[in-house]
């Protein structure tokens, strides 16, 4: 594997790991990449499929300004067409904080104009998120908090340490969710508990989180400060060896039909159940069943 740097400033980094292997869109635009193999340990350069988006913005806890949105919005572009990745994991180079959400900072220099064109550019991140045609993981190790969150809600799966902090705390700040956290919670936990999480900005723990079903699996967190990290790195291998267009076509048709009733939503089933049909996966899967061995999927 190799790791590219978005290099934002001297302070601000977003950073995708990829496996090794020329891609144009990345070679033509070495002006913000910079590719360096230093500090990464041996079981990141082992993972061919999956991809790793780390946010590293210490000085401001991966709050979400500017210069980051813009950075994140190259690193989705660069995976949203690549075949090579099958996982995508989210997570923060900074200890004890995944992402504290908006840049309040530099969202207080904005007039009221500036300040509704970028928070439907955060909205549009966090639907380009959640758009991606792999599944994607976010490994929440400690606060995540606004935006922080949203960005949490549109990644598919969601992994927390026990000792993380998670909410959407906007009505604390005279705001209100709006990234996605009005409509994404509700539709993970149920109205109530959302409207109930909203309305207070009330913050909760990995275990909370985990008995109202806003994250899928929540672990004690280690001494090293990367035990979410590690389980999601264990989930995506899980997902790793299977049919790679039968997994984009099963997201695609839950994320499709959960919007309509069950009879629309059984027509797209239907519809991504055909584009699979001719798959030379397919062909495989049936193959290796018969055969009783494992398959080897390769993604046509």
């Amino acid at each position: 594997m190799c790791r590219l740097k978005l290099r934002l400033s001297s302070r601000e980094v977003a950073t995708i790991q990829k496996p090794r292997k020329p891609q144009p869109t990345l070679q033509n635009t070495q002006s913000s990449l910079t590719a360096a193999n230093n500090h990464v340990p041996d079981h990141e350069l082992t993972l061919p499929g999956i991809a790793e988006i780390l946010m590293n913005r210490a000085h401001a806890r991966n709050s979400l300004g500017r210069v980051l949105v813009n950075e994140l919005f190259r690193v989705l572009e660069s995976l949203r067409c690549d075949e090579r990745i099958r996982v995508v994991v989210f997570k923060s180079e900074v200890k004890g904080v995944f992402c504290a959400g908006a840049d309040l900072k530099e969202r207080a220099q904005m007039n009221d104009t500036e300040v509704g064109h970028f928070v439907h550019r955060l909205r549009s991140l966090m639907d380009e998120i959640a758009a991606l045609p792999m599944p994607t993981i976010a490994a929440i190790e400690g606060y995540a908090l606004g935006g922080g969150l949203e960005l949490a809600l549109a990644c598919d799966l969601r992994i927390a340490a026990s000792s993380a902090k998670m909410g959407l705390i906007e009505t604390t700040r005279g705001l209100l969710p709006g990234a996605g956290g009005t409509q994404r919670l509700p539709r993970c936990i149920g109205i109530g508990l959302a409207k109930e999480l909203i309305f207070t900005g009330r913050q909760i723990n990995g275990q909370e989180a985990l008995s109202i079903g806003l994250v899928n699996h929540t672990v004690p967190q280690n001494d090293e400060g990367d035990a979410a990290y590690q389980r999601a790195l264990t989930l995506a291998k899980e997902i790793l060896p299977q049919a790679p267009i039968a997994v984009k076509m099963g997201k695609l048709a839950i994320n499709r039909g959960i919007e309509v009733d069950i009879a629309s939503g059984m027509a797209i089933e239907g519809m991504c159940y055909a584009q699979n049909i001719p798959t030379r996966d397919r062909q495989e899967g049936m193959a290796a069943f018969r055969e009783k061995r494992p398959p080897q999927f390769i993604g046509e």
